[in-house]
């Protein structure tokens, strides 16, 4: 019987990030969860230090952070186009992503491709919340203030079948319940993209 804390690939539907925010890193819980919501153990821990030249993040097992799960690296330097490669313990490819950073100026986008070629767009789920965003962070003084609106993410197929959905709860902590569902090939995808998606898309939401 398989660790419950290291799953096979395709084998999590649904998981939880929750982050927590200190004077100089973010850190983020990513939690394993049942279909009814309950928590079924803490599938990675990691940290994001901020203000670095070059983004990289890596994914432990727990808060001890002695053994590493996957992590995702930026290919540049401070590059808003930049893809990120997402890596096994090994350092072997898992995937990649990118912001597109075009499409985001009206709707944040991001491309999501897996290690068989498989390609996903994901966008904020609701455009009125994207525009308003985007007013709010070029308002002056509000602009500093935190963003008082939810912003959810569907990741689609070609053909606009979700298969992975990001949605932020409600609350004084930034929580994010995420759902994986099966893609053309019958697996859902690789739980260390998805979460390495899920994290990118609170840490690198402002890059």
């Amino acid at each position: 019987m398989s660790d419950p804390q290291t799953p096979a690939t395709d084998e999590v539907s649904r998981f939880l990030v929750r982050q927590k925010i200190t004077m100089m890193v973010n850190r983020y819980e990513v939690v394993r969860t049942s279909d009814s919501g309950a928590e079924l153990g803490t599938l990675a821990v990691a940290q994001q230090k901020r203000l670095k030249l070059k983004e990289e993040v890596t994914f432990f097992t727990d808060a001890a952070r002695t053994t590493p799960v996957f992590s995702f690296k930026a290919r540049k330097r401070i590059d808003l186009a930049s893809a990120y490669d997402v890596l096994d313990a090994s350092g072997a490819p898992v995937g990649m992503f990118r912001k597109d950073f075009a499409a985001s100026l009206l709707n944040s986008t991001w491309h999501l491709e897996t290690l068989d070629g498989q390609t996903f767009t994901g966008r904020e789920r609701n455009q009125n919340i994207a525009v308003l965003r985007r007013v709010w962070e070029f308002l002056p003084v509000v602009g500093d203030i935190p963003l008082p609106f939810l912003f959810h993410f569907d990741f689609r197929a070609a053909d606009g079948t979700v298969v992975m959905s990001s949605t932020k709860k409600m609350g004084l902590r930034d929580v994010y319940r995420v759902e994986l569902a099966p893609t053309a090939t019958g697996r859902r995808l690789d739980w260390r993209l998805a979460a390495a998606m899920a994290v990118a898309l609170d840490a690198l939401q402002s890059r």
